[in-house]
Formats: structure tokens, C-alpha cells, sequence
């Protein structure tokens, strides 16, 4: 299936040595697919790179020009190793600055809770001079957008709090039909004939999603796509085939 001209498509870049290293697990890609998906934004890449400026900035130039949107998870938190900012700065070739806007936030927010505002708490004022501000109601320090990268926290009740903020403002699109029909057999059955089906629904995605039973080999094939009657269609063939195969193992 290829994407309609009109489909807005994104990438993910999750920035940390912890998620690497497996000493984090990562909820916040699962996330982004889930919540991109229900309004249309096809997410195409998701890339895991370590704490490291010359990395995070080729993962950034690179994606950037190949999506329409690209949001990044982790490293803008207040300790030395928090270097995403600084990455970002450099990938657009724009000062490092402390943002005024982000200062006024975290002086009234660290205020209210009478603690002090210090410099480690300071440093998560920091992002490209210029850029946009992503509303975080969760702990008040802001992420931010250059053009189409979007910058935000790795913790993620905090990534999801920014992202509810940010889905209002992108472009999207006419979601998904996704159907899915249980097969009760393994791949190795129906692989040959499932290709026959998709040849011929070249305007659908088809995807077969093997899974053991706990006795045998069985699959879940999904089907994909922006018109429902092409997806209905593709679904009969599909149901058709399996009838047929029924019995072979």
C-alpha cells in the first residue's frame, strides 16, 4: 500500500543510554504509534540513539527532511547528560539560548511549590533561540518545536502530556480502517496464498503476525487501509483463503 499524497508521515527519535543499555524500558514509542495512528499520521521510523550530541544531530538532519513530523524523547531533564537541547541547537544551526518564557514558567512553578529555582532546575530553560514551546502540565518544564521537530521528555506520563498538547496543532488525516482475522494455523500453511491476496489488493496493506497458542503455531492476519471498501474487499479474499486452506495441517 503506498501512502496517499496528502498522508502527513513521522519519525521517532528515543535519546538515551538507559534505553539502550535496557536499563529503561521505552512505553513512550508505543505511545506516539498508538495516538499517531488514530488521526491519520503515519509514524515510519522510530530510531534509538545514545546520549551522544553527534548522534542525536545526524538522526535529526537526516529525518527531518524525509517526514513531515519528528518528535524526540529524553535528554531535556536538568543534569550534565540532559543534551538533547544543545543537539537540537546544533542540528539547526541556531544559538543555545534560556528561553525567557520557560525562565517565567519554572520561577512561578518552583514559587508555588516555595522550592528553590536552581541551576540544574535553570537548565531545562534551555532550547534553540527560537523555538516554540510545548505546554508540560504535568511538571511546568517545557519542551519545544524547530520547524517540524518536536522536542519532549522521556518520563512518560510527562512525554504524554506534552504530546496531548502538540496533536491539535499538526496536520492529519482520514485514520486507518484496520481489520483483523484470526488464522487458526501457522504461517507456513497460508504464506504462499496470503501473497496471492495481497498481489491482488495492491491498494491495502496485509500483514501476517505469527503467535504460539501454547500447542501450536497459529496468526493473526491484519488488514490496512484508507478506503473500506478495498479493506472489506481484501478481508473476503482473505476469509476465502482460509476456508479453503482449513484442514491442511
Amino acid at each position: 500500500m503506498t501512502d496517499q499524497p496528502s498522508q502527513p508521515t513521522a519519525a521517532m527519535i528515543v535519546i538515551g543510554d538507559e534505553i539502550l543499555s535496557g536499563r529503561t524500558k521505552d512505553r513512550n514509542a508505543g505511545h506516539l504509534a498508538e495516538r499517531l495512528d488514530a488521526v491519520g499520521i503515519a509514524l515510519r521510523e522510530i530510531r534509538v540513539v545514545p546520549d551522544e550530541t553527534s548522534k542525536i544531530v545526524e538522526a535529526v538532519d537526516h529525518l527531518r527532511r524525509l517526514h513531515t513530523y519528528i518528535f524526540t524523547s529524553g535528554g531535556i531533564g536538568p543534569t550534565h547528560d540532559d543534551i538533547t537541547a544543545d543537539a537540537i541547537a546544533r542540528a539547526f544551526e541556531r544559538p543555545l539560548i534560556e528561553d525567557p518564557r520557560a525562565i517565567d514558567i519554572l520561577e512561578a512553578y518552583y514559587a508555588r511549590r516555595e522550592l528553590p529555582f536552581t541551576p540544574a532546575r535553570r537548565r531545562m530553560t534551555r532550547m534553540p533561540e527560537g523555538a516554540g514551546l510545548i505546554e508540560n502540565r504535568v511538571s511546568a518544564a517545557p519542551g519545544f518545536i524547530v520547524d517540524n521537530v518536536h522536542v519532549m521528555a522521556g518520563v512518560p506520563s510527562v512525554f504524554e502530556a506534552m504530546l496531548d498538547a502538540v496533536l491539535p496543532t499538526l496536520k492529519t488525516a482520514q485514520p486507518l480502517t484496520i481489520k483483523t482475522i484470526a488464522a487458526d494455523f501457522g504461517e507456513g500453511t497460508f504464506g504462499d496464498a496470503l501473497a496471492g491476496v495481497a498481489e491482488n489488493h495492491p491498494e491495502v496493506s496485509i500483514g501476517s503476525y505469527p503467535r504460539h497458542d501454547g500447542k501450536r503455531y497459529v496468526a493473526e492476519i491484519v488488514i490496512r487501509g484508507r478506503d473500506q471498501g478495498n479493506v472489506d474487499a481484501a478481508m473476503a479474499d482473505v476469509r476465502s483463503m482460509l476456508e479453503n486452506l482449513a484442514g491442511v495441517e
